[in-house]
């Protein structure tokens, strides 16, 4: 039953009631000289947080040190409704993203992010590469809700914008070595120096490594008996007793960050910005947890393995244990081979931003960015001994962008953005294929080596009007045009065409070409009115999508030509609330929030629509609705102590789903998971001694919550499974000396040693037959020394 939007919104307004009437009204002209403001740019123009009609998590430098954390990924902990997961097997060096419940997961070139990432302005058009280390910055700030009327992309589900620092005219720098559990080594170091009085430059580098936790056994090492046909990958004669070959979930990046800015007038600003990072490490941490013996027992992968029934052996090997990947030759197959679970990216990338002020009331900005990465990776889509479903994926990515803005005032009243934006993209797929499980003894393996084209082209605009004290209306409308086109090559695995054998009719998608084009308008309108100065309240309504796309894994030339997708949409409908309290000693904000979600994008299970055959097909089939509620705190009862919590609660409901999806996902099944997540930290700066030489000790402490997630159905179709929900406490302590330019931490992430699990892969059916998911880190210290110069 579809439900009222008041059903969300009427409990969120209901506390902001009560806040406003035990509001006192403070002056705060001493407050805002002691107290600092926390200033955003999530409109283009320095604005306070509390200004800001939007929902948006801030957070600097400083607290990001205290909390140890050091990439994109780790930011989602204390950000309400924001899932970040670093993925891994089938996914390679990918970031998956959603926020409020809409993302994207799947890192095929053929699909947008849901979530849009910006590194100082610069858009990052895949996930592939997304997860950079907070390297230099000066702070992030998380939007939830549809973005584009004001940014260079449309994100639908919202964005995540990284704020970097900027190059000026004093001399500085820092120095920071870490050492921990599991060999854990981390140096960053950063240096800002005037080369002139007009030309500034900053350059930052980190580079930190870690041992593995999941331990990848040679299972013909350890069952050295058995006659299933598992050959031994370690010598006869090693000594290991423990069978390891590789250690997965390990640690080997690299970065550099340079920024030169050059001030040739007060008028004028131009900056040049180049990274360069690798990472080159074992595959994700993950293990089997759970297989359909049923499915997995029809492979004819090798002779000891088609015999049912399976020993739990191939499956069951630890929680911190999983098998390598070896296979013997099999009947029927092309040959035998080895594949290391290995992952590498390089990524560099290049940025011009030129920033006019043509009059004192109008600003033109300039953004030109170039990047490129290769990324390889191998896949083990069954996670056993047995070579069922494995892949080598092989990417190579170049994106262009420019985006152009002007931003002014026409009087006292009005401030207005006008943008323009085109990206041009190119990706070349190469991926070698091994899934046999498709059908028992007919194998399907292949090599592709598709180029994926994609260009946008966008205008848009914002109107912010002030009629009267204290009210303010903002406007904005944006127009996008979007192609992409997607060629598939198909060889054998010596690179020969046709495919022999071609059991499923792949060979007439050699050279075929399917191509998708549209155009969308999104629009925003939101009213904000400042009760005091210690209250705002705004209410936003506004639209938002992400492109569609062409079905990158057709098995009939039908599904590619037929399965190009279009768009999902979302409306969005807001009302919130930003509060001072106290003298600016608490900072309570609150949402509550309604999205009716259209024409999501899922893969299809019955492709009798589409010529028949087995089905990977991607349609929009499917529209919902999400709601909920969203809460921040941060406080400081007394000089030295504060506090900071989030808490959001997540639901909805499909309204419609196509019968085509099939039985793996029901009218009835949940659209969005966790219901429940929440945060908590405090800290208390304890001066060491009456004058302060003896510097400063602060103890601090983190915990986050985050409720049950939908894995889908299992081996009992009428039931639906869930991971586990799991609380992770952090404690840091830390020594600052009483100049506050040497610091020494001891931090110990995970406290309490829970086992958990992010995020998982399930294939119990149409699939390889198994499930395997990504472990949590175990309980680990570092000890951390930082120099300040």
């Amino acid at each position: 039953m579809k439900r009222n939007i008041t059903r969300a919104l009427l409990a969120g307004g209901s506390m902001f009631a009560a806040v406003a009437a035990a509001t006192p009204a403070y002056a705060q002209a001493e407050a805002d000289a002691e107290r600092s403001v926390i200033v955003v740019t999530a409109q283009f123009r320095e604005q306070a947080l509390q200004d800001t009609p939007l929902s948006i998590t801030a957070i600097d430098a400083e607290l990001l040190r205290s909390r140890n954390q050091t990439d994109v990924e780790a930011i989602a902990a204390q950000a309400p409704s924001v899932f970040l997961n670093e993925m891994g097997g089938a996914y390679g060096d990918s970031l998956g993203a959603s926020i409020r419940g809409i993302g994207q997961f799947d890192f095929n070139p053929a699909f947008e992010p849901g979530v849009g990432i910006y590194i100082d302005d610069v858009y990052y058009s895949s996930l592939t590469g997304a997860n950079f280390d907070l390297l230099d910055i000066e702070r992030v700030e998380v939007l939830r809700g549809p973005q584009g009327t004001l940014t260079g992309r449309n994100s639908i589900g919202g964005a995540i914008r990284v704020i970097s620092q900027r190059p000026n005219a004093e001399t500085s720098g820092y120095a920071e070595v870490s050492y921990g559990a599991r060999d854990y080594i981390s140096v960053r170091a950063g240096a800002n120096f005037p080369l002139t009085d007009t030309l500034f430059m900053r350059v930052a580098g980190v580079h930190k490594e870690q041992d593995g936790y999941v331990d990848q056994v040679d299972y013909g090492c350890r069952y050295p008996n058995r006659a299933d046909n598992i050959e031994r990958m370690l010598p006869a004669n090693n000594d290991s007793d423990s069978c390891v070959v590789a250690e997965l979930g390990d640690t080997n990046y690299s970065g550099i960050r340079s920024a030169l800015l050059w001030q040739p007038t007060p008028d004028i600003d131009l900056m040049l910005t180049g990274y360069y990072v690798t990472s080159d490490t074992n595959q994700a941490a993950e293990t089997v947890t759970d297989f359909n013996q049923a499915t997995f027992g029809a492979l004819s992968v090798t002779s000891g393995a088609a015999n049912n029934p399976l020993p739990g052996s191939y499956f069951v090997c630890g929680r911190f244990c999983t098998y390598a990947n070896w296979s013997a030759t099999a009947s029927g197959q092309t040959g035998a081979y080895t594949l290391e679970p290995r992952k590498e990216l390089d990524s560099w990338g290049l940025s011009f931003h030129a920033d006019f002020d043509v009059s004192s009331s109008l600003q033109l900005q300039s953004i030109t960015a170039y990047r490129e990465y290769t990324q390889f990776f191998v896949t083990d889509d069954d996670y056993t001994p047995i070579n069922g479903a494995t892949g080598i994926n092989d990417l190579d990515y170049w994106f262009f962008s420019q985006e152009l803005r002007l931003n002014g005032q026409i009087g006292d009243n009005v401030d207005f953005t006008l943008g323009a934006f085109y990206s041009d993209q190119r990706t070349t797929y190469f991926t070698q294929q091994d899934i046999r499980y498709i059908v028992p003894n007919l194998p399907l393996q292949f090599v592709g080596d598709d180029p994926v084209n994609a260009d946008s082209f966008a205008l848009f605009g914002t109107v912010i009007w002030r009629p009267v004290e204290d009210l303010t209306i903002t406007g904005g409308l944006r127009y996008t045009e979007e192609a992409k086109d997607y060629t598939f090559h198909r060889h054998n695995l010596d690179y020969s065409t046709p495919l022999t054998p071609d059991p499923f009719g792949l060979g007439p998608l050699e050279g075929l070409t399917a191509e998708y084009s549209g155009d969308q308008i999104d629009w925003r309108l939101s009213a904000d009115y400042r009760f005091s100065p210690e209250v705002l309240a705004y209410i936003t309504v506004g639209t938002g999508f992400k492109g569609g796309g062409v079905t990158p894994r057709p098995f009939l030339p039908q599904h590619a030509i037929q399965g190009t997708f279009g768009p999902e949409t979302v409306t969005a409908y807001e009302i919130g609330l930003k509060t001072d309290l106290f003298d600016r000693r608490v900072r309570f904000n609150v949402a509550g929030f309604y999205n009716d979600y259209t024409d999501i994008q899922t893969p299809l299970s019955d492709c009798s629509a589409y010529g028949g055959g087995p089905c990977a097909v991607v349609a929009n089939a499917g529209d919902g609705e999400i709601y909920g509620i969203e809460m921040e705190l941060f406080a400081e009862p007394v000089d030295g102590l504060t506090i900071d919590g989030a808490l959001s609660w997540l639901d909805g409901e499909y309204t419609s789903i196509n019968p085509a999806v099939g039985a793996g996902l029901q009218l009835q099944d949940p659209i969005v998971t966790p219901e429940w997540q929440w945060s908590f930290g405090i800290q208390y700066v304890i001066d060491l001694s009456a004058n302060g030489s003896w510097g400063t000790l602060t103890p601090r402490f983190d915990v986050a919550f985050r409720g049950e997630q939908a894995r889908g159905r299992g081996l009992d179709p009428s039931v639906f499974l869930y991971r586990d929900d799991y609380t992770i406490a952090n404690a840091r302590l830390t020594w600052r000396n009483a100049d506050d330019d040497l610091s020494i931490s001891l931090e110990v992430s995970n406290l309490f040693d829970e086992y958990y699990i992010p995020f998982g892969f399930d294939a119990l059916y149409g699939f390889a037959g198994t499930a395997y998911s990504q472990v949590g880190e175990p309980r680990e210290w570092a000890l951390t020394v930082r120099k300040e110069f």
